[in-house]
């Protein structure tokens, strides 16, 4: 069947999709991938086809007032004013790419959330898909999206309800938008990003693409609700790493990655030599992945290696331990190697993935990026040297690597699409 996956932000929300569009076609599917622009090469180097979206997130998360943002609250009301155009954009170029692939089912994640009322309005079925446990509300924990503890089972649930209130809030404006580009009238029900979409009346299953061994299924959640594992792509038996990064790896004991990938850091100089000096008392060897604009330019030397990037799980096995901002897809990676981390996180999900690889035993405490100093990053480096730490990121690497996450998911979507086929027959 033609199957459309869409998806939108930074590298995080599509490498994973990459992975299920793999599982897919190899179970015989013709498999579509849209993303923001600046992504065709990975997603057609997977052998998909990719529908580009006319966005270029990694140009705007580096634009100023993205920048700002991330780091104080009246820069996100700022933002959100700004992001309307950029959404009716996105609006528009989803109601194209659905026109023009003609799908026979999209799966879709809520970031490009006008996809499920477009392709409703072409009687499309559609299965929204998860990177993390924050869009189903639940009593087991609190909502991802706010920097709290447990509130009990009633507290969670309301602070679920909350956020979630808060995010239809947001984008109803643009998706009265997008029911006028699919010419759906005010009289028929628009579906919820949340919920999916079946013609036929029925619900959809959910998908959500974490480790249970990280977050188990709660069990308030619904039977439609699948944890399947994380989606990993496979790692690229013909990389080969530049000359000076093969030198450094072979010229001493493995050294700590520091990375923040899609984060700009507010002063990237200032963060960049406290994590140079931290390498430095901590008598590390390290490697400083500039990524989007989280760290700045530094010289390298014979205990530091400056580079802008290479693959995590290339990489990451030959690493000593992981430091990075916290999102779920380097969260993931990291694990699956089995190296312990330290999580510097600044929003949104990270201090929730923080929060629950310590309290795993897999890191030591979080230690968010705008408080990172040379001496506390320093002894984050030296307490990932504790057996019992490695020996526990270890164990959660043999457990998240035999989940298969990607071809459970691919698996449950082919159980839906049979069973769609033998209620036409």
């Amino acid at each position: 069947m033609r199957i459309l996956i869409m998806t939108f932000g930074s590298r995080g929300d599509v490498q994973p999709f990459v992975a299920l569009g793999q599982a897919l076609k190899a179970r015989g599917h013709a498999v579509t991938l849209s993303a923001g622009a600046g992504f065709e090469a990975m997603i057609e180097a997977a052998g998909l086809i990719a529908a580009p979206l006319s966005v270029d997130v990694r140009a705007m998360i580096a634009s100023p007032e993205i920048q700002e943002a991330l780091h104080t609250f009246s820069g996100k009301i700022k933002a959100w004013r700004n992001s309307q155009q950029m959404l009716r954009q996105q609006v528009d170029d989803t109601a194209a790419i659905i026109r023009e692939h003609e799908a026979d089912l999209l799966v879709y994640h809520p970031k490009a959330f006008p996809a499920v009322g477009m392709a409703a309005a072409r009687r499309t079925p559609s299965i929204p898909t998860f990177l993390q446990p924050g869009y189903v509300a639940t009593g087991a924990f609190p909502t991802i999206f706010m920097p709290v503890g447990n509130l009990g089972r009633i507290g969670n649930r309301v602070s679920h309800a909350l956020v979630l209130g808060l995010i239809r809030l947001g984008f109803a404006t643009v998706a009265r938008t997008a029911r006028k580009r699919a010419g759906t009238p005010k009289t028929t029900r628009w579906p919820q990003a949340l919920e999916g979409y079946d013609p036929r009346g029925g619900a959809v299953p959910r998908l959500h693409a974490h480790s249970r061994h990280l977050v188990p299924k709660p069990a308030d959640w619904e039977p439609r609700d699948h944890v399947t594992g994380y989606w990993f792509t496979d790692p690229d038996p013909d990389w080969t790493p530049p000359d000076d990064l093969a030198r450094f790896l072979a010229s001493g004991p493995p050294p700590v990655y520091v990375g923040f990938g899609s984060m700009p850091a507010k002063d990237a100089d200032r963060l960049t030599a406290a994590v140079v000096g931290a390498i430095h008392q901590a008598n590390a060897r390290g490697i400083l992945a500039t990524g989007w604009g989280g760290l700045g330019a530094a010289p390298s030397s014979d205990r530091i290696l400056i580079l802008e990037a290479a693959p995590h799980d290339w990489l990451f096995p030959r690493c000593a331990a992981i430091v990075h901002h916290g999102g779920a897809g380097t969260t993931h990676e990291a694990l699956r190697w089995g190296r312990p981390s330290i999580l510097c996180p600044v929003f949104g999900d990270q201090p929730f993935w923080a929060r629950r690889v310590a309290d795993l035993g897999a890191s030591p405490k979080p230690l968010p990026q705008k408080r990172l100093t040379a001496d506390a990053l320093a002894n984050a480096i030296a307490q990932t040297s504790d057996q019992t730490m490695i020996d526990r990121a270890a164990a959660l690497g043999r457990a998240i690597r035999a989940e298969q996450g990607a071809q459970t998911a691919a698996g449950i979507i082919d159980d839906f699409l049979a069973a769609r086929s033998e209620q036409a027959a």
